[in-house]
């Protein structure tokens, strides 16, 4: 049987995980009385839940005789080092850009890093029944892409399907009335412009690991393509370790993929993309080889994280309260096994501490981490999100963005001040009837708090997209914290109406009457810069006298909710986020009113100094 390697590549939500869907499908991969949900391969609770591909896939199937691996890889930035990996293992690509939106930041990356690899790519452009899309001029922004990214002259003659994926039409016209029912026209495609692998089966094994996964029952497992040779359960092999040593192991488990099974296979050869278990600390880049003709291929490189944040023990008065996974050697072993499947993440034990830093690629890549461990019943605090600076030849350097952001014309104006102050440099302007589009390019520490205020000044229209650019020497620039201060409780015990409705004028509150509080708790934003301690658990003087117009009933504002990722955005660098399974809460490093006061007070007058 003849086998094709693809990777569905795009920018986040241009609709490759909803083609995928379409292909399994068309490919009649599920039975016809089979009830199958949207976005299937989006298994993750957290996908489904988002929107978003957080985890690379690969699912695979049978069309005209002929094998189709396909691996379905993230749109978000913040999950690009899945793609990297993902390169090394197909042959070919799809690329899927939305009718409407063009050409965007990921749509770029996913792209260089495809020419990198040499890989033949088709082009999907995808949404054509939407009454904005504009598929012709797309297609030209996709030239220009192209071209900008030097590929060869023979790329340029690209195959183009449009499609409509989530309506399962595809057709290789753009005209709209030439759609018709299924992804046949793709598969042909497929078939006809991805080359078929190379197939040396006689040869010495070579299998390289490009994606781990891992579970309780096998522990870790290696998933790849086969390069060469032949591999079989039960064998004796050699793994070529990263560090250039070499360790021989044996195959206890080998799987290969049928639609949306993982199958246990007694062997597979070149070409096919399998899924080996039998060494556990196998790590991505590493070359399993016949044993005695270990000949490893080239590393695979993993771009380095450009975030970091500090986790540690939960320390607030109502620490284990709602957990179940309090302790510092449950957190530590769930951060080390995360890291046993996610090699874009970076774990470090700091010293006497219960803490860890913790490195990943984005806010969003951390936080999709904090998400999963506090619905798991874990419970620990979190800092303020920072960039990693590096030194390069002897020059301390910070990331850059690539910012491509979208947003009505009546909040342009804000939105480019806002900008200005968090240093981006605007590289283009472009304007519609009713949008704006301005690209930038800014320090990552610059989007650090950014999209809740971004939200608020758009009205929620407004779409903002970017990617790692590169590293530049840091600049002496402050970008500024937060402006406003913080309403901090004093007090321990539970929030009253009465309090709270004396202290709205002061600022916006988070909490509600009835709520339990602890001192050194946050409990609002405060209109003033300067953090105010306050008492929230006040309640109004009982007398035996009655008033006769007695008491009013108390009429609150609605507190303000925040999410994980507006929690994480909002603290300072004095702040924490406590997570639990039940609550995420604003607190203060320094919870006693009076050490925090004076620790404030020694914070001013160094800078003052200085």
């Amino acid at each position: 049987m003849d086998i094709r390697n693809i990777a569905i590549i795009a920018h986040v939500d241009h609709g490759k995980t909803t083609l995928v869907d379409k292909l399994l499908r068309s490919s009649h991969t599920f039975r016809d009385n089979q009830v199958v949900e949207e976005r299937v391969m989006d298994s993750n609770a957290l996908e489904k839940e988002r929107g978003i591909t957080i985890l690379a896939k690969n699912t695979a199937i049978t069309y005209k005789n002929t094998k189709i691996n396909i691996l379905d890889t993230p749109g978000h930035a913040d999950f690009s080092g899945e793609v990297e990996r993902i390169m090394k293992m197909v042959d070919g690509v799809v690329l899927v850009v939305d009718a409407y939106e063009g050409t965007m930041p990921q749509t770029r990356f996913v792209l260089k890093k495809a020419f990198e690899e040499h890989l033949k790519p088709i082009v999907v452009i995808n949404k054509v029944d939407k009454p904005s899309a504009r598929p012709l001029e797309v297609i030209d922004e996709v030239l220009e892409l192209f071209i900008d990214l030097g590929c060869d002259v023979e790329e340029l003659d690209f195959p183009v399907c449009y499609a409509s994926a989530v309506n399962n039409t595809c057709s290789l016209s753009s005209d709209l009335a030439t759609q018709t029912n299924g992804m046949e026209p793709l598969l042909d495609m497929i078939i006809k412009y991805i080359p078929a692998p190379n197939m040396d089966k006689e040869a010495p094994l070579q299998l390289q690991p490009a994606l781990l996964d891992y579970t309780d029952f096998v522990g870790r497992i290696g998933i790849g393509r086969i390069a060469r040779g032949t591999i079989h359960t039960g064998e004796v092999v050699s793994c070529c370790r990263v560090d250039g040593s070499i360790k021989s192991f044996r195959v206890q488990k080998l799987y290969g993929f049928l639609g949306l099974d993982r199958i246990e296979i007694k062997e597979a050869s070149a070409g096919e993309i399998v899924a080996v278990s039998g060494l556990g600390d196998i790590s991505v880049g590493e070359t399993i080889c016949t044993l005695g003709q270990e000949e490893p291929l080239e590393k695979i490189h993993i771009s380095e994280p450009t975030v970091q944040m500090t986790f540690g023990t939960n320390t607030s008065p109502f620490c284990g309260k709602d957990g179940k996974n309090v302790t510092a050697t449950k957190i530590e072993e769930r951060l080390f096994r995360e890291v046993q499947k996610d090699v874009s993440l970076r774990v470090k034990r700091l010293e006497a501490l219960e803490e860890w830093l913790v490195s990943g690629r984005g806010e969003l890549h951390l936080g999709i981490l904090i998400e999963t461990m506090r619905r798991e019943g874990y419970e620990f605090q979190v800092s303020r999100p920072q960039v990693i600076m590096k030194e390069i030849d002897g020059v301390l350097c910070e990331p850059y963005e690539y910012c491509v952001i979208d947003v009505p014309n009546e909040s342009a104006g804000a939105i480019i001040e806002m900008m200005g102050n968090r240093h981006g440099t605007m590289e283009t302007m472009s304007n519609t009837e009713t949008q704006t589009r301005l690209i930038y390019k800014m320090p990552s520490r610059g989007l650090i708090g950014f999209n809740t205020n971004f939200m608020t000044l758009t009205k929620g229209y407004g779409i903002i997209n970017h990617s790692f650019l590169e590293y530049r020497p840091v600049e002496s620039i402050n970008i500024a914290e937060r402006p406003t201060g913080v309403l901090v409780s004093m007090a321990q015990g539970q929030s009253t109406a009465y309090s709270i409705g004396a202290l709205e004028d002061r600022g916006s509150m988070f909490i509600a009457p009835g709520e339990e509080i602890y001192e050194g708790m946050i409990v609002g934003e405060a209109n003033k810069p300067l953090d105010l301690a306050v008492n929230v658990v006040r309640a109004k003087q009982q007398t035996n006298t009655r008033s006769s117009n007695k008491d009013m009933t108390v009429v609150l504002k609605t507190p303000r909710v925040l999410t994980l990722e507006a929690c994480l955005e909002f603290i300072n660098e004095d702040e924490l986020v406590e997570i639990t399974p039940k609550k995420i809460r604003l607190r203060k490093k320094i919870l006693d009113t009076v050490e925090r006061k004076k620790y404030d007070a020694k914070m001013r007058a160094s800078k003052e100094e200085s």
